[in-house]
């Protein structure tokens, strides 16, 4: 018999059900994707290993709970939950050292406030909205392949597989949705600075 290749989303379903060899079959289909991504950000075979691990810690805990839904593909989910462990770790790893106070040092001369103000929050807020209602105008394919390469952080290679077209159909969409942006931008009068 014909070896049988399940997209994503029936392993996905699979595994849901009770069939622990379908989350080998996604975790042997993308790891050196999801591997590769992780250890091209954090450049450390070690830590690597152990974001790898808990990502799909991570995707155990929420296929079982049924909190997973097929909004999307499975790849890019996994991606987005491995990108967030690794802002995580670099939150964490840039703790402020322990100082005593001295006569030389005061924690004073080092501290400063860069917490967002009220305005810049109400800013941020109002740009981030606008842009989705802006993103929402554009052709569907423009959207997916702009979300995915600016939301996404994936190559224009990992977009035109998950897509199913070549690079340079992921790149014509990019430009088209950057085009069409513009002038969406411009025909609303919309300012996306704060």
């Amino acid at each position: 018999m014909a070896n049988l290749v399940f997209p994503d989303a029936v392993l996905v379903k699979n595994y849901i059900s009770g069939d622990e060899s379908a989350l080998s079959s996604l975790i042997d289909r993308h790891q050196s994707k999801i591997y590769g991504f992780i250890y091209s950000k954090v450049n450390d075979r070690d830590l690597s290993d152990d974001i790898f691990q808990d990502t799909f810690i991570k995707v155990i805990k929420t296929l079982k709970s049924n909190a997973y839904n097929e909004e999307g593909k499975f790849l890019p989910w996994v991606m987005r939950i491995a990108h967030n462990l690794i802002v995580d770790f670099y939150r964490k790893s840039n703790k402020m050292p322990l100082y005593r106070e001295t006569e030389e040092y005061s924690i004073f001369n080092y501290m400063s406030d860069d917490s967002p103000t009220i305005e810049s929050k109400m800013i941020t807020e109002q740009v981030e909205s606008d842009l989705a209602r802006l993103l929402e105008e554009l052709p569907e394919d423009q959207k997916e392949v702009l979300v995915m390469r600016m939301y996404q952080d994936l190559s224009f290679k990992e977009i035109a597989e998950l897509t199913g077209v070549s690079i340079n159909t992921a790149l014509g969409r990019m430009r088209y949705a950057v085009i069409n942006l513009r002038k969406l931008i411009e025909k609303n009068q919309i300012i996306l600075t704060n």
